[in-house]
């Protein structure tokens, strides 16, 4: 049954209009993925001009409910997971606590020869090794993110030999390693995702995706992990909260 646009109302109608659509997609009727009727069979079923449907879904559009696809039609967006940054609390924690399976994959741990950029962000010496660790999370069984993590191995002696998978980075660090994290240096860019990020995240080479980039520090101001995270563009969206003190 078509919902009736009310002309006498105090509301405007493209607002009535935008207010049906978001039911739909809130309850289902549209659901993620699908393609919604055309702009043409919404104008004729609603009785209403062109130039107010096409408004309607320009705007829900540009808030991220649907999307265009050039030749296709205008498809209902799949929803994203919301979350603070990792800085705030640790990104398994967060999600799990939303509901979400998470499974973590050790992909590599090895001791080895600082990158330029980790050994001049870590503020390290040139025989200082690192210990990179890369793995894969997944959300009920899809890949989200892709994590590096390097850490100086004077710092944390015997780090391969721990649970990194089950157990999360910062806990271990702190409590195997008396590494506390006090201080969090942060950088986030959209990027085009590439090489073995897209092969492990089961993307195409060039799909948008979120990098984020930590340098985390203890009390003292000893810089003891670089971290960096690709997120699924189209999966996960980062919020950050600011308060005046």
């Amino acid at each position: 049954m078509t919902e009736l646009i009310e002309r006498e109302s105090a509301v405007p109608i493209y607002q009535q209009l935008e207010a049906m659509f978001h039911a739909k997609i809130a309850s289902g009727e549209w659901s993620p993925g699908q393609r919604i009727p055309s702009e043409n069979e919404l104008h004729k079923t609603y009785g209403l001009s062109r130039m107010t449907v096409r408004g309607v879904l320009t705007r829900m559009v540009n808030d991220g409910l649907l999307n265009r696809v050039a030749g296709k039609g205008t498809f209902v967006a799949q929803r994203k997971i919301s979350a603070v940054s990792p800085a705030y609390k640790g990104i398994r924690e967060q999600l799990e606590a939303l509901g979400y399976h998470t499974s973590t994959t050790l992909i590599a741990l090895e001791r080895t020869t600082a990158p330029t950029r980790v050994s001049e962000r870590l503020r390290l010496e040139a025989d200082d090794d690192v210990y990179a660790i890369v793995r894969l999370r997944s959300v009920d069984g899809k890949p989200l993110s892709v994590h590096r993590s390097f850490v100086p191995a004077r710092l944390a002696p015997d780090l391969d030999t721990l649970d990194v998978v089950n157990e999360q980075l910062c806990v271990v660090l702190e409590e195997n390693f008396a590494l506390p994290m006090h201080s969090v240096e942060e950088d986030l860019e959209a990027v085009a995702v590439e090489g073995a990020d897209a092969k492990l995240l089961e993307l195409r080479k060039g799909d948008p995706a979120l990098h984020l980039t930590d340098v985390i520090s203890d009390g003292a101001g000893t810089a003891f992990e670089y971290s960096t995270i690709v997120f699924r563009g189209d999966t996960m969206r980062l919020k950050f909260d600011y308060k005046r003190v």
